[in-house]
């Protein structure tokens, strides 16, 4: 639904909560039967919905993604609408008074200035089908399959000074890090669909998408979505704050040569993990590392699909660590909410060491530097979940380590049944408790300055 195809909603839906937690968490369990079945999901979407999955995969007899767990929406799956959004929470209740509209004194307007930059580029046509209003269903509508039917401006299909524009938006918005990462993950999507021979129209730099939510404003709540295969960026601004999730990043291979650039990701996830992990006491890792539960193909849990997700505490909590642990901690959360510009990192990290003595850390997998392994960082105000996964479209072969940019270890292609290997890896950072899109931050907003 295009902003001017949008109902208004009245002021007193706007200012009640139950506009946002009116419904079940149903939607996110048949999206992920319907993605491993296939099967189309029902939906109650109008005839003038916004994106929808694909029917089926990419060209060429591509994988589509994965196996439909809670890493990426599958085919047929459909996605939870904003009037129903939750968010993750530990047994379906939002913890209350957790996010305040307040300033932040990090300014916006490098980003703002951008994002005007990059929609006064577009075409009238490119710029209808790529704005949206603030509280769009188009949020909650991203994926992190290749062959998933997307909305908005294809940077593929821009030219060369309004993709500039585009990047200039994601610079602004991200940090150099942040920049860096997401190019790359383009590029080995890129080189995946030249090793491959298929999904000539996905599996490339071309196949990512921008969508702007509401008018870039210094004061006005807006945003834009950043997406594509194993891409998701969600930015929410309002005023001199930002929220940065859901942000899905992942790659496969992770590792490669490509136009000859030496590509790696995801070490610095890799590593991060690992130190806080060896740091802990054989009694600590008793309670981090599950003696119940065994890797497999596809452990993560709130991936595209999953925003209203329930998602209990495991492992141990950061009360129970030493100083020292605590620091790494915060460097493992470090990793991944500085993929934002450097300001509004710090200001969230400032939240999340708020909330350290509940911030819980649990492992599933090997414990070694070429392992494939889950682990998760969840707290009040932020969800972490690292999973390396089984192959899909990368590789056949055995006995290649993730660093050498060959086939992966142990591998073998064939979802969820096949060996994981950190030469696929799916990461996601999330904002539990009704603010990743910032939706509990708008909610406020429209409470108290409307």
């Amino acid at each position: 639904m295009h902003a001017h195809a949008h109902t208004p909603r009245t002021p007193e839906a706007e200012r009640s909560r139950r506009w946002f937690m009116n419904k079940s968490l149903l939607v996110g369990g048949a999206a992920a039967v319907a993605a491993m079945t296939g099967c189309s999901a029902s939906s109650s979407d109008s005839a003038g919905s916004s994106s929808s999955p694909a029917a089926s995969g990419p060209p060429d007899g591509m994988p589509s993604g994965g196996p439909g767990g809670g890493g990426g929406m599958g085919p047929g799956a459909t996605e939870v609408k904003y009037a129903d959004f939750t968010g993750v929470t530990t047994d379906g209740k939002i913890v209350e008074d957790l996010y305040s509209v307040h300033s932040t004194d990090v300014s916006t307007d490098a980003t703002v200035k951008a994002a005007q930059a990059f929609l006064d580029g577009l075409t009238a046509k490119e710029r209808k089908a790529t704005v949206f209003e603030v509280d769009a269903d188009e949020w909650l509508a991203w994926s992190n399959v290749d062959g998933y039917e997307r909305e908005g401006a294809r940077m593929g299909d821009l030219t060369e000074k309004q993709r500039e524009l585009g990047y200039a938006l994601l610079g602004a918005a991200l940090s150099a890090d942040g920049l860096t990462q997401t190019r790359n993950i383009m590029k080995l999507n890129a080189f995946l669909g030249d090793y491959s021979g298929g999904g000539r129209e996905t599996l490339t730099e071309g196949a990512y998408f921008f969508t702007v939510m509401g008018t870039p404003s210094t004061t006005k709540p807006w945003g834009f979505q950043y997406e594509g295969h194993h891409v998701a960026i969600n930015y929410f601004v309002l005023g001199d704050q930002v929220v940065m999730t859901p942000t899905f990043m992942g790659s496969e291979p992770t590792s490669a040569t490509y136009d000859g650039e030496k590509i790696v990701t995801f070490r610095t996830e890799t590593k991060a993990g690992l130190t806080l992990l060896r740091s802990l006491t054989s009694a600590q890792h008793a309670e981090v590392i599950s003696s119940t539960a065994e890797k497999s193909g596809d452990d993560m849990q709130a991936g595209a699909g999953k925003d209203n997700a329930e998602l209990a505490y495991q492992g141990l909590a950061g009360s129970e660590l030493t100083a020292a642990q605590r620091d790494k901690l915060l460097d493992l959360v470090r990793v991944y909410v500085g993929y934002m510009d450097d300001g509004h990192a710090g200001v969230k990290m400032a939240e999340v060491e708020k909330h350290l003595d509940d911030t819980y850390f649990s492992w599933l997998g090997g414990t070694g530097d070429t392992s494939a392994f889950y682990y998760r960082v969840h707290s009040p105000v932020v969800l972490i979940e690292y999973d390396a996964q089984s192959p899909l479209a990368y590789g056949t072969g055995s006995g290649a380590t993730p660093s050498s940019g060959g086939a992966p270890a142990g591998g073998g292609m064939g979802g969820p049944g096949g060996e994981p290997t950190q030469q696929h890896i799916h990461t996601i950072v999330r904002t539990p408790n009704g603010n990743d899109y910032g939706v509990d931050l708008l909610r406020l907003h429209l409470e108290n300055d409307h």
